[in-house]
């Protein structure tokens, strides 16, 4: 089965690509969308309502890993972090055989790490689209 168009599926087998190479380790991700609108009201409006039409877009996201230093991929994130470096981004939110993928170029924002005595060394990126999003079904 190439989709899931009937029910909820789970992210277990999600991955991400970056740069054309597998990023290890993921633990999650996050895709954001917008749109902004722009107020075209004017004093004759009918009904004492505003009106607005459809402006620019734009997506962002995060993304979650534990921290393997020898990562070719999660060593670009850094470096485009500190660099401003844009980057392809491939996001499979149920793995790269099945559902969909999203597709687009990405700006790194940040990124921190995090480690504690009782836990693993994690790793946080976040990213911004530049250009658009593109949706595609795994067939």
């Amino acid at each position: 089965m190439a989709t899931n168009l009937t029910s909820a599926y789970t992210g277990e087998a999600g991955s991400i690509s970056y740069g054309g190479a597998t990023v290890a380790a993921v633990r999650s991700f996050t895709v954001d969308n917008e749109s902004q609108t722009i107020e075209s009201t004017s004093m004759s409006s009918p009904g004492n309502a505003r009106s607005y039409l459809g402006g620019l877009t734009q997506w962002s996201g995060s993304l979650d890993v534990y921290q393997i230093d020898d990562d070719t991929e999660q060593t670009a994130m850094l470096a485009a972090a500190q660099s401003g470096a844009e980057a392809e981004i491939i996001l499979y939110p149920s793995g790269s055989s099945k559902g969909i993928s999203l597709t687009g170029n990405v700006i790194i924002t940040g990124h921190s790490l995090t480690s504690s005595f009782d836990g693993m060394v994690e790793g946080s990126v976040s990213f911004q689209g530049t250009g658009a999003l593109t949706r595609a079904v795994i067939s």
